[in-house]
């Protein structure tokens, strides 16, 4: 909302007030402000009169022109084609400050110039609110105009403007009004309403019109006749602070619809009386309705549109924009001024098919309904004062809407505990009274009534905040809550986030932060589980629409980020949520997920960085997991996976359920080698864990062995590891595979796989003969069960 200081100046006495103190004071009321700029943004303009032009000698379109503008009179060269005696012009001075150009003197065609007679274009304004005669000639002023006076001043251009940045509970402050009401509030001044009366003439409109409203999502409809109108120019006044406020002058009528919305916060518009007919109807319109607005544009509107219609057709779209076939143009002569009420989601979604303006703007906030009768009078009062217009007597009328104020029951406890202060009555009443809203008072409990302009007040909290912002946030001493603080508890859930964010730092991995929100495409390629996609029903944008069922995408879009800008070692993680579908039912999971990509982990042995493959990511879960309290209760099963390398894969198990995968991204959607692996909080959750315990370092040595198997390319590690560490029982502490072997030393379909066997008893030391037993049972059982081969026979 863009504020301009004259504009607020008519309604409010903010002499002395400097405007950018105003705009900081705003801010503290909670409405923010993006700039501060003026309207002109020249220096030394003054009004000056040509007493002599005739053509330059040396060229066919400059003159020489004498000018007086005050303080003597200067020669000044000047090429604008309608440049004359007599007229009275804006001078740039030497040393004037036209935007970054700064007036000095200078020679044209072989003649001195001291200064420049300038064009409205030239005075700073933004080139969509000029007509072409103001960029191509100079501005010929008025009679009034006084020589030697400041131009802007005249022109009434020495505006500044404030551009606010509302929330969206704020639709008050959509007017003018109701930024004074704001202002007022801070600087304890009242609101200078404009009075509205109008000398009204036969027909009454009752007697030619008739209104008939055929839908529940119009509360109000207000009509009035202006006849006998005038279309010209705007008075200067209007146009600019029309212009301050952002929006192109068009004629005298037309701006003054915009001019009373501005002033109001209330949309009017404004139909060619004899176009429209006798009968106004608003209705919903029809499924596939064809309808061509102002713009010229054809449009198919659908049944949730509404549309303001005569016996005909559809004549507006309400609340967005108008229609052709009823436009105000140069030979209108009445006017049907229309200001209601409609349902705002309507108002809103027809304007996102169609177009976004200030009127679609202002009834998405809401309206208030004692407003409109008001604004539809004031802009009939305009017509008449600016316009030539005659004001016909009464009004169409259709008003469902609550006109009620709304009434809030507060204490002055309610107030100071929410507050933090210790404001008495007199304060309080004060505030309200600067605020212009009525009270009762019975002790030290307030009975509020809240005028309909403030939509956003409907609480006693809300009421409370004003009070707060008017008191001063500023002025609240900070102090320490007192309140009876009870014993509270860590979820287990977040102690384990916090456990796994730990453990995957200590390996190096960095955490990422991404968007919930992903694309359709790659979001089907890594679920976890199956289920439905959920998808927004009003996405801002195509890659922006589902909530992601997987966190894999979105490290995948961090890894192409870091690579497009040559970052090749990537070791990321992520701990966030899901998002799916499952029987109707939506459903939040928790997840942690990382990629790892180059060479991301040293060796500890060599200091040697370690290029990552599947396995080093399976050590990093397996850490995971074990520093969980998962130990020996996790495995991985072999499994084709959507998105995934199909021979590089993995689920991964706990207590023999499937909680997560784990290997390289398919290279048809990662053209290097990309590991990721995907685990579901959730899952782990249901896990109970027993409480870890510490165990006294060893005391006794422990005894290694290795052996190898040749076995069949079907053979899993996972099962050979499995009769080991049963047989093994307790005495065997570690299993680790240290070598696959494929090739000549072994058959076509077999491979060779090695394992190191640490063996340990806590309480004495291991003999020989006890490993040996244990470990001759060890190369029977696997031979027996998986087919297999003791690869090396001296074992021993």
């Amino acid at each position: 909302m863009r504020v301009s200081k004259k504009f607020l100046s008519d309604y409010i006495d903010i002499e002395g007030i400097n405007y950018k103190e105003l705009a900081e004071e705003m801010v503290f009321c909670g409405n923010e402000y993006e700039s501060i700029t003026k309207l002109s943004d020249c220096e030394g303009l003054v009004i000056g009169k040509v007493l002599e032009c005739e053509k330059h000698p040396n060229s066919d379109h400059l003159h020489v022109c004498k000018v007086d503008y005050g303080d003597g009179s200067k020669q000044i060269i000047c090429g604008a084609p309608n440049v004359d005696k007599d007229q009275l012009v804006v001078v740039a001075k030497i040393g004037a400050r036209l935007g970054d150009i700064v007036i000095k003197k200078a020679t044209l065609a072989g003649l001195e110039s001291n200064g420049m007679i300038c064009s409205l274009a030239e005075l700073g304004l933004e080139s969509k609110y000029l007509k072409e005669e103001d960029k191509e000639g100079i501005l010929v002023l008025n009679e009034d105009a006084k020589i030697g006076e400041d131009a802007l001043k005249y022109l009434e251009l020495d505006d500044e403007i404030i551009d606010f940045e509302l929330t969206a509970d704020r639709g008050d402050l959509l007017s003018i009004i109701g930024v004074a009401y704001e202002v007022g509030a801070i600087y304890n001044k009242k609101v200078k309403l404009p009075i509205v009366k109008n000398k009204e003439i036969d027909p009454d409109i009752t007697s030619t019109m008739k209104l008939d409203v055929k839908t529940n999502k119009c509360s109000m409809y207000l009509g009035k006749k202006v006849l006998g109108v005038k279309i010209g120019e705007s008075k200067p006044f209007i146009k600019n602070r029309l212009i301050a406020s952002g929006i192109r002058p068009i004629n005298n009528v037309v701006d003054i619809s915009n001019y009373v919305m501005l002033e109001y916060g209330c949309p009017l518009h404004f139909f060619d009386a004899d176009k429209l007919g006798n009968e106004v109807i608003v209705r919903n319109a029809n499924d596939n309705e064809l309808f061509t607005t102002l713009d010229g544009i054809e449009r198919t509107l659908s049944v949730e549109d509404i549309v303001i219609s005569n016996n005909d057709k559809a004549v507006a779209l309400a609340g967005v924009m108008g229609g052709l076939d009823t436009e105000v143009e140069n030979d209108t002569k009445n006017i049907f001024i229309e200001c209601a009420i409609f349902d705002s989601v309507t108002v809103r979604n027809t304007s996102k098919k169609i177009l976004r303006s200030e009127s679609s703007n202002r009834f998405e906030k809401g309206i208030d309904p004692n407003r409109v009768e008001i604004a539809l009078n004031r802009a009939a009062q305009l017509l008449s004062m600016y316009a030539s217009g005659s004001v016909c007597k009464g009004m169409l009328k259709y008003d469902c809407a609550d006109h009620n104020d709304k009434i809030i029951n507060i204490t002055l406890d309610d107030i100071n505990r929410v507050l933090g202060t210790e404001l008495n009555t007199s304060e309080v009443n004060e505030i309200l009274k600067r605020l212009e809203f009525k009270f009762e008072i019975k002790g030290n409990k307030y009975r509020c009534i809240i005028p309909t302009r403030r939509l956003d007040v409907n609480i006693k909290e809300d009421l409370i905040a004003e009070i707060g912002k008017i008191y001063g946030y500023n002025n609240i001493v900070s102090k320490l809550p007192s309140s009876n603080i009870k014993k509270g508890s860590i979820l287990r859930s977040e102690l384990l986030v916090k456990d796994i964010r730990k453990v995957l730092n200590s390996l190096g991995s960095n955490q990422v932060i991404t968007y919930s929100l992903v694309g359709n495409g790659i979001n089907e390629l890594f679920p976890i589980k199956n289920g439905e996609n959920i998808v927004l029903l009003d996405p801002l944008s195509e890659d922006k629409k589902i909530l992601r069922r997987s966190l894999i995408p979105s490290l995948i879009e961090v890894y192409n980020y870091n690579v497009a800008r040559n970052m090749k070692d990537i070791n990321i993680f992520e701990n966030g949520s899901v998002y799916y579908k499952v029987d109707g039912k939506y459903v939040e999971e928790k997840m942690v997920a990382g990629l790892l990509s180059g060479s991301t982990i040293k060796n500890s042995f060599n200091n040697v960085d370690l290029k990552v493959d599947f396995y080093l990511v399976k050590g990093i879960v397996e850490y995971l997991l074990k520093y969980l309290g998962f130990n020996n209760r996790y495995s991985f099963r072999v499994n084709e996976l959507s998105g995934m390398h199909g021979g590089r894969s993995a689920e991964i198990l706990l207590d023999r359920e499937v909680i997560g995968y784990l290997g390289q991204v398919s290279p048809s959607i990662c053209k290097n080698e990309v590991y990721v692996y995907s685990i579901s909080v959730e899952e782990i959750l249901k896990k109970t864990v027993r409480n870890i315990k510490s165990v006294e370092i060893p005391k006794y040595p422990s005894v290694n062995k290795d052996l190898a198997f040749v076995v069949n390319k079907d053979v899993t590690c996972a099962s050979i590891t499995e009769i080991l560490k049963k047989v093994g029982g307790r005495l065997l502490s570690n299993v680790e595979v240290f070598d696959v072997y494929v090739g000549d030393n072994v058959g076509k379909d077999e491979k060779s796989i090695a394992f190191s066997l640490t063996f340990l008893d806590p309480n004495k030391t291991l003999s020989d003969n006890e490993v040996t037993v244990i470990f001759n049972k060890m190369i029977e059982e696997v031979e027996t069960k998986l087919n297999a081969k003791l690869r090396d026979k001296n074992y021993n």
